[in-house]
């Protein structure tokens, strides 16, 4: 991938599609296409197909995705399964069609079974049952990595899929009824403080083992994947460290300096009990991250409260 040639980043105002862009033009990549959701729908395939006939990218990053935690995956199933079905197919079979040279698929840890073993390697997937909370989201996640190694395999397209772990960072969504964990953590606790709330309630009982990932960390990974990766297989891109749900929020307590208590709600549900995914074969490739945790939610809270005003609109 040459810096002018033609790059589409499909989702580049959120959080992940966002990060790629900044990357990208940070390292000097000037040939940039990217549309909003409303100049560009991408669950209408005869919008997709005349954007790409127009644009004709060389190389595509798909970021764009309907997402959010628990709550919201659990209650709009439909939704979840039918707007990432129609994303990923629209993008990949454009992109068979209008010859791009390369493009790369993002999926989630949710693809693998609620008990695979620990940690996660990419051989998991299909060995198990799903975690009922996101099935809808992870069956359609499964099927944009197997229309990626289908299209290889039938038509020849270098076309890969990375799966990343749980991502933070800025352009994250706050919003506390549809948000992942470590946002809405960051968020209730920013607001049990300039309140003066005695308390932060928890969802479940703060057990749950989770991996997070910076989300400029994930970025760095997809460009050294679309440079140096070319298998036909999915390859997991995670922090290599894990922290139970329970020390998460004391340690977002800490570094908020809120004086308050900490409550579990067990009535809510934990999710799946424990998400490491092994990411072995990204770092013998020679990719590893560089953010560690504490510091990246120092500098993730900087950001949400530069933007709280906005977040809470």
């Amino acid at each position: 991938m040459e810096q002018k040639s033609k790059i589409y980043v499909a989702g580049h105002r959120g959080m992940v599609g966002s990060a790629i862009l900044r990357l990208l033009q940070k390292k000097g990549y000037s040939n940039l296409i990217y549309k909003t959701s409303q100049e560009l729908d991408l669950r209408n395939q005869d919008a997709v197909m005349s954007f790409f006939e127009q644009e004709r990218p060389e190389y595509v990053f798909l970021a764009a995705a309907k997402v959010g935690g628990i709550y919201a995956n659990n209650t709009y199933r439909a939704d979840f399964l039918l707007d990432n079905l129609l994303i990923e197919t629209n993008v990949i079979q454009a992109s068979w069609k209008y010859q791009v040279k390369k493009l790369l698929f993002l999926g989630s840890s949710c693809i693998y079974p609620k008990y695979a073993p620990q940690p996660i390697p990419e051989e998991a997937l299909l060995t198990g049952a799903l975690e009922p909370t996101n099935e809808p989201y992870a069956i359609a996640k499964i099927a944009g990595i197997k229309l990626c190694e289908n299209f290889r395999l039938q038509y020849g397209c270098n076309f890969i899929s990375a799966m990343p772990t749980n991502l933070y960072g800025p352009n994250d969504n706050y919003d506390l009824q549809n948000s992942h964990v470590l946002p809405a953590l960051i968020r209730k606790f920013h607001e049990a403080k300039i309140h003066h709330y005695d308390k932060v309630i928890v969802w479940g009982d703060g057990s749950p083992l989770r991996e997070f990932l910076h989300v400029d960390d994930l970025a760095e990974a997809c460009l050294f994947l679309m440079i140096h990766y070319d298998g036909l297989h999915h390859i997991n891109v995670g922090s290599n460290s894990e922290i139970s749900i329970k020390d998460l929020a004391l340690l977002i307590k800490k570094i908020l300096n809120y004086k308050g208590s900490i409550e579990f709600d067990t009535t809510k549900p934990n999710g799946t009990p424990r998400k490491l995914m092994d990411s072995s074969k990204i770092l013998k490739l020679g990719w590893k991250p560089q953010i560690d945790l504490k510091t990246g939610i120092q500098s993730v809270y900087k950001d949400f409260q530069q933007h709280y005003n906005k977040i809470i609109q």
